[in-house]
C-alpha cells in the first residue's frame, strides 16, 4: 500500500482551502467588514462632554450635532471656535427645549457666531443625541450637551471613529436639515 507523503497531503488541503475560500467571496453573500475604533465614557465618572469638545477642537471640514439639549458653555465655545476656524457647523435640535432659558442663551450665542440652527416642528421627539465629524467620527449614547449631561447624570457617550459609520450618520443628518415639512429655521 502506497500512503502519500504529509507533504503532498498539506498542499492538496491548501488548494482546496484557497478555492473554497475564493468561491466564498465570489459567490457568497458581501459581508462588511469595518475597522471602527470605539471609545466609551460613562457620566459622570468620565466627563463625556469633555472628550467630545476635543473632538469638535481637531474638526477641520464639518460637525454636525442633532441633539435635544445644548446647553454646556464647553459645547457652545468648542462650536464657535470651529466656526471661526472655516467649520461647517450646525445644529438640529428640539423646539420644546427652547423654553429652557439655558438652552435659549445657548442657542442664540450660535446663531450670532452665524451657525445655523433647525428646529423640529414636533415638540419633544427629538431624541438623537448624535455628532458627525468631518466624515470620521460619529457620536452617540445618553448625554445631552449640557453641564449635567458631563458631571452628575448617568450618562453614556460612544465616540465611533469610522468612516462608513461617519458617512451613514451625516447622510441621516443631512436628511433632518433638509426635511423641511418636519424642521424648521431657528431664528
Amino acid at each position: 500500500m502506497i500512503r502519500p507523503s504529509p507533504f503532498r497531503l498539506s498542499t492538496q488541503c491548501c488548494r482546496g482551502f484557497i478555492i473554497w475560500l475564493l468561491a466564498a467571496v465570489l459567490l457568497g453573500p458581501s459581508w462588511e467588514v469595518s475597522a471602527a475604533s470605539i471609545e466609551v465614557w460613562y457620566g459622570p465618572e468620565d466627563k463625556p462632554l469633555e472628550h467630545l469638545v476635543r473632538m469638535y477642537d481637531r474638526a477641520t471640514r464639518y460637525i454636525f450635532v442633532a441633539v435635544y439639549g445644548l446647553t454646556s458653555p464647553l459645547t457652545v465655545k468648542a462650536l464657535v471656535e470651529a466656526k471661526r476656524r472655516g467649520v461647517d457647523v450646525r445644529i438640529v435640535t428640539d423646539r420644546e427645549r427652547l423654553e429652557d432659558v439655558k438652552q435659549q442663551t445657548a442657542l442664540s450665542t450660535l446663531r450670532e457666531a452665524g451657525i445655523p440652527i433647525k428646529i423640529n416642528r414636533h415638540d419633544g421627539l427629538m431624541h438623537l443625541k448624535q455628532a458627525v465629524i468631518d466624515d470620521e467620527i460619529n457620536t452617540n449614547g445618553s448625554m445631552n450637551q449640557t453641564t449635567s449631561g458631563n458631571r452628575y447624570n448617568d450618562e453614556r457617550l460612544d465616540i465611533i471613529r469610522d468612516h462608513a459609520i461617519a458617512v451613514k450618520a451625516r447622510e441621516k443628518f443631512l436628511s433632518l436639515w433638509k426635511d423641511q415639512e418636519r424642521f424648521q429655521e431657528w431664528k
